[in-house]
């Protein structure tokens, strides 16, 4: 047994296809799959269902690769704390971020990260929040970028920044012409909307006073994974929807017309970086941490913790 072949059936376990992991491996197929047959022939079980589409590991299997997952977790450990004790920031971290922060947090530090620690690489993928907090657990992900709290004793959050609410109003609905917009006048029913599993869905839909019954609708029921085709959508008059502050960071003058901001006390959502609590890599994930924090515009990071809403 060794731990290229424990890395390969991991590998197909989470591709689904020995011929997707062999790419992701950087191997050929044959070469793959040999290696595989040669650890169930050592271990003398089936690891993987090979007539099901996408393939699927057997119940032993599955309590096989789960184990490898620790074995090969524990592998890099090793080198995280050595790594650690040279306090040289180096190694590849595996990051997670929902849709509603990654085309607004991350051109604002990754490039400048990189540049900065030469000796790291970076895998970042787009995930709702349960994806991300699954990943974290299952070793697939090493970092989770996303909105706290989680209540959730595997993972440890750290903070990094709280932003607050706005609305963005086309110019012929009535409420464009408020100054600031009262929570209680906003109507769900009416309000442009995220799709169902985005924590800012529920967050907005948790700090909507009255009719919460996003399904009844008006003549139009309309509900995006992008908060940018939300924008648009607003920006060609019509209706309204509510954006986190980074969404409006890089808007043009023209359309900061469209912005309107809630009333006292504003609601806020709370961005922490979360990690599994069994990591050890703690110089890489607290130099990622620090190049997120020094980065942010000055009025994001001048927001206090007050009035967070929950979603979960």
């Amino acid at each position: 047994m060794t731990l290229t072949q424990l890395e390969y059936i991991i590998a197909v376990y989470d591709s689904g296809s020995f011929s997707k992991a062999a790419e992701q491996c950087f191997i050929t197929q044959p070469t793959l799959s040999m290696q595989i047959q040669k650890l169930e022939d050592e271990l003398g079980i089936i690891i993987f269902d090979r007539s099901k589409k996408p393939v699927k590991a057997t119940p032993i299997g599955e309590k096989v690769i789960e184990q490898a997952r620790y074995n090969v977790q524990g592998l890099r450990r090793i080198k995280e704390v050595v790594q650690e004790h040279t306090e040289e920031v180096a190694g590849h971290l595996r990051v997670g971020i929902i849709p509603t922060l990654a085309p607004y947090l991350l051109p604002l530090f990754v490039p400048i990260f990189l540049q900065k620690y030469p000796k790291v690489s970076l895998s970042i993928v787009e995930l709702v929040s349960e994806q991300i907090m699954s990943g974290l657990k299952q070793n697939k992900l090493d970092i989770g970028l996303l909105v706290t709290p989680l209540n959730d004793s595997a993972l440890t959050e750290t903070p990094l920044f709280y932003e607050s609410f706005l609305a963005y109003i086309s110019t012929n609905h009535p409420l464009i012409h408020n100054e600031t917009i009262e929570l209680a006048t906003l109507n769900i029913e009416e309000m442009l909307l995220l799709s169902e599993g985005h924590c800012f869905r529920e967050q907005v839909v948790n700090i909507c006073p009255d009719n919460k019954d996003v399904k009844s609708g008006t003549h139009l029921h309309f509900e995006s994974g992008s908060l940018e085709t939300l924008k648009r959508i607003v920006e060609k008059n019509f209706g309204y929807t509510l954006l986190p502050q980074l969404a409006v960071l890089q808007i043009s003058e023209e359309n900061k017309r469209f912005i309107k901001e809630l009333q006292e006390p504003k609601p806020m959502r709370e961005v922490s970086l979360v990690v599994h609590h069994t990591n050890l890599s703690r110089s890489l994930v607290q130099a990622f941490k620090e190049s997120i924090v020094e980065n942010l515009p000055p009025h994001i990071k001048a927001n206090k913790k007050k009035n967070v809403i929950k979603w979960l």
